[in-house]
């Protein structure tokens, strides 16, 4: 009953300013009975609406609000009016209001990215040398807020991450008809002072965690002596076809020197998105 009365004040605002003392309707409240409001007013009521309580609250209030909450038409258009634009016209989504929120929503599937927590959230699958360490970052990271950075040492460190789109909140029937762009990025970059080396491994798998689409770029190779800048590798998968429900992102590398310490490469700041809207 909060929810409803929630809802009802939500709306009676803008549904106050629809009726004039003259109208039918009004007319008719005075005899004890109402109209319904025209669908395509109710619709643009909604819109107005924070989206979250059009679903909580709204669509309870009584069939008509319902079928109006659940309908094609306004989850369509509040897509158009926010600019949520399909990549691909060919694969219009079946269902509406998830995209919206799936792109309104869209974030870093990636726990811990920067390090700002240790290694939490992080799988070591190799630790060679002295280990992964997490340390202030030697030179400004062209995003200020990125303060962090993961460090390897004169063996091979590497660390993953798998991830399970269901829990994430993607379905099945979303991955498999729609196949929303998949967007991956990281960043490394070496120290001034010593050779090191860089790798990145992104793999769809499906239910079976077999992969079915793989990102794997050339070894990157840095000198002693280099600029120790910031660099950005970015991928994005399209088409993959159906049954993805995991991805596995896996980084690391090592100092080519051979020098005890954290000589190696460093990463930071790394993503994975699912980008109904398109990745950009």
């Amino acid at each position: 009953m909060k929810r409803k009365a929630k809802a009802m004040g939500a709306a009676q605002s803008s549904s106050s300013r629809i009726t004039s003392p003259g109208s039918a309707a009004s007319s008719s409240a005075s005899n004890g009975s109402s109209l319904p409001v025209p669908l395509e007013i109710l619709e643009e009521i909604f819109m107005k609406i924070p989206p979250d309580h059009v679903v909580l609250n709204c669509r309870l209030v009584c069939h008509q609000w319902k079928e109006v909450a659940d309908s094609e038409s306004l989850w369509r258009e509040r897509c158009r009016r926010e600019r949520y634009h399909i990549s691909d016209a060919s694969k219009a989504p079946k269902d509406w209001r998830l995209f919206y929120f799936l792109c309104r929503k869209k974030r870093n599937l990636l726990k811990n990215p920067r390090g700002e927590q240790q290694m939490k959230g992080w799988q070591v699958l190799e630790n060679g040398g002295d280990q992964w360490k997490v340390e202030d970052v030697m030179v400004p990271h062209p995003d200020v807020a990125v303060r962090k950075n993961f460090v390897t040492s004169f063996d091979m460190c590497r660390k993953a991450q798998l991830i399970d789109l269901v829990k994430e909140g993607y379905s099945t029937s979303f991955m498999d008809d729609f196949q929303p762009d998949i967007r991956i990025s990281d960043w490394y970059a070496p120290r001034w002072d010593c050779g090191s080396m860089y790798e990145i491994s992104v793999e769809l798998l499906n239910h079976k965690r077999k992969p079915i689409k793989t990102f794997t770029p050339k070894t990157v190779l840095f000198q002693q002596w280099n600029d120790q800048k910031w660099n950005q590798i970015t991928h994005v998968f399209q088409n993959y076809g159906p049954g993805v429900r995991y991805i596995c992102f896996t980084h690391g590398g090592k100092d080519t020197q051979f020098w005890a310490g954290w000589y190696g490469i460093r990463v930071t700041d790394s993503c994975v998105e699912i980008c109904p809207a398109g990745a950009t």
